[in-house]
């Protein structure tokens, strides 16, 4: 029989936070840590990974996977997470490579706003909102119920705030975009409640079970990134227009 915890290695760079957690089979026992991200990510994320292996007593060749957060989200936070899991499931059991699983940041926020309600409920629909610069947020819609976990009710967008739709009367508000665009986006939706959380490796264990048992795995060279948005960054002009800039 399969372990109910199975060793699994996750990460999230995708915001400015990293976050880094290790489950080990034998007891369910995680090992976290979380940090700053961004920039820092590309040089402090495999001294971290290192580092809660050895607490765990595990090696890279003990994991049944390696689960990292694909995006959206920072282009170059989303380029360090798939290099850093492309090469440590490359370089376990000796050259055979694990798996890698890649999950969507919007639904490892929807995960962590589950978690923070208590007790859980048995349905939940979230509106996951995280700022995604340059004045507009990714979002995506997500329904849960005990009986068949997470369902997606519309892909990932990128987008204005006030562009941003109101969902039903009693859909849980998550992710940190509300705070960053408060005034910008619609009054009915800021009057939602709402879970002021970001995507973590604890919420990315969590998701794993089900997307393992989905067959979701993939190479280690199919650890790819999720961008919905083809543009990185703003001219000086289009700043100023969008009142970025004093």
């Amino acid at each position: 029989m399969k372990p109910e915890f199975p060793n699994l290695l996750a990460f999230d760079t995708s915001t400015d936070r990293l976050s880094v957690a290790v489950q080990r089979a034998a007891d369910g026992a995680r090992f976290t840590h979380t940090g700053a991200g961004g920039a820092q990510s590309s040089a402090t994320l495999i001294p971290t990974v290192q580092a809660l292996l050895a607490q765990a007593g595990l090696a890279l060749g003990d994991l049944r996977a390696i689960v990292f957060g694909r995006g959206p989200g920072s282009f170059t936070g989303l380029r360090t997470a798939c290099a850093v899991a492309q090469g440590l499931a490359y370089g376990a059991r000796g050259g055979a490579g694990v798996p890698v699983l890649p999950v969507d940041t919007l639904l490892a926020v929807a995960e962590g706003a589950r978690q923070s309600l208590s007790p859980a409920p048995a349905e939940l629909r979230v509106l996951a909102l995280l700022d995604a610069r340059m004045g507009e947020v990714y979002a995506a819609e997500y329904a849960w119920s005990s009986a068949v976990g997470w369902q997606g009710l519309a892909e990932a967008a990128v987008l204005p705030p006030e562009g941003v739709a109101v969902p039903p009367a009693g859909t849980l508000l998550a992710g940190n975009a509300a705070a960053v665009y408060a005034d910008r986006l619609p009054a009915a939706l800021r009057a939602l409640p709402r879970a002021d959380v970001l995507p973590t490796a604890e919420a990315l264990l969590a998701l794993a079970p089900a997307l393992l048992a989905a067959g979701r795995a993939v190479p280690a060279d199919q650890a790819l990134p999720l961008y919905i948005r083809d543009k990185v960054a703003q001219t000086t002009a289009e700043r100023q227009a969008a009142g970025l800039l004093r």
